[in-house]
């Protein structure tokens, strides 16, 4: 038989009330002796709370809803690796919704995680260009505000929330100042779909600078995936022989134009020179190991849940920004005499 509150409070000599004080996390006085007592009959009978219960009396269930297009993609697995960290300090529940960044689905889901009584909602990628999912993230974010909830966006949001924000462009402007300086003016870019945010940001950054240097940018869009990637190389530089370099807007991808370019006989660096973006775990593993632009994402899906968590301003929204950095191995190199 399950063991109730009634159970704990007479185990305690205490009343209902007293007992549900200690353990709801009520900030209702309660003398030293009768919480130790409280505390100490729910751990000799294994009292579990009940979370919905708890969250009615405190107006908040406790519960982090993550909104993450792709668990298996190491972006989005780091940002909520960093929910996660903060989230055990608190002794907070996290809600992962795979959401494979489909407009729909996302929207879905927020619904979902608000009947569910969420007290925060972290959008874990930047937001789509679209707007039909503009509008639809715009009424979500409006109502379960009304009700208490938190937003944070993590990229560039497309409504108005709280946000954690990395400069994409500067990335992309500094890893095209990198490759000019090696003297590749054809770059090839394996990039994911284009109306993400940030993706259109990084080719963004990447096609100003070589475009400014002389030089010219073909991009091929596709899934985010090294296998999409590992085609993409193929139909990039079947249609662009010229392409002496190529960047992946995220290291999957230029995992992918990697291995497609060993299988294929030609040589990383001495042939083309291979770049990409995030500075995944495996990437200084590689041979050889991957040029790349640093995001801090863990330290980004911390910063999340924190500024979540912290008390609302009323009047804007709270804004935390990282840099990026470039980490130079050597995957690229100066481009080959003709």
């Amino acid at each position: 038989m399950a063991v109730n509150l009634r159970d704990v409070a007479k185990r305690a000599g205490v009343s209902v009330p007293t007992a549900s004080r200690v353990l709801s996390g009520s900030d209702y006085p309660v003398l030293p002796e009768l919480r130790r007592r409280v505390e100490a009959a729910a751990q000799e009978l294994d009292y579990v709370p009940n979370a919905q219960a708890q969250g009615l009396l405190r107006g908040s269930a406790g519960t982090i809803g993550v909104l993450a297009g792709d668990v298996g993609d190491p972006y989005f697995s780091e940002i909520v690796n960093g929910i996660h960290a903060v989230a055990t300090e608190r002794q907070l529940l996290v809600t992962i919704c795979h959401t494979e960044r489909d407009p729909e689905r996302e929207l879905a889901y927020f619904r979902m995680l608000q009947s569910h009584r969420a007290s925060v909602v972290i959008v874990a990628g930047s937001g789509l260009q679209d707007e039909r999912y503009r509008e639809g993230m715009a009424a979500r974010a409006r109502s379960f505000r009304a009700n208490g909830g938190r937003v944070v966006a993590i990229g560039t949001p497309v409504i108005d929330v709280d946000r954690v924000l990395v400069d994409n462009e500067a990335g992309g402007r500094a890893l095209a100042e990198h490759l000019v300086g090696l003297g590749h003016r054809t770059v090839g870019v394996l990039a994911g779909p284009a109306n993400v945010g940030s993706t259109a940001e990084r080719v963004g950054g990447l096609r100003a600078v070589v475009e400014a240097a002389g030089g010219r940018v073909r991009v091929r869009h596709g899934a985010p995936t090294r296998d999409d990637a590992y085609t993409g190389a193929r139909e990039l530089l079947a249609a662009h022989p010229d392409v002496t370099a190529v960047v992946g807007s995220a290291d999957q991808l230029a995992i992918g134009a990697m291995a497609y370019l060993h299988d294929h006989g030609r040589a990383v660096p001495g042939d083309v020179s291979v770049a990409g973006f995030n500075d995944i775990a495996v990437a200084a593993d590689l041979r050889p190991p991957l040029t790349t632009v640093r995001l801090p994402l863990r330290e980004m899906g911390g910063a999340a849940l924190e500024v979540a968590l912290a008390p609302a301003p009323e009047d804007a929204p709270v804004v935390r920004s990282f840099g990026v950095e470039l980490v130079v191995r050597g995957s690229t190199a100066p481009v080959r005499p003709e």
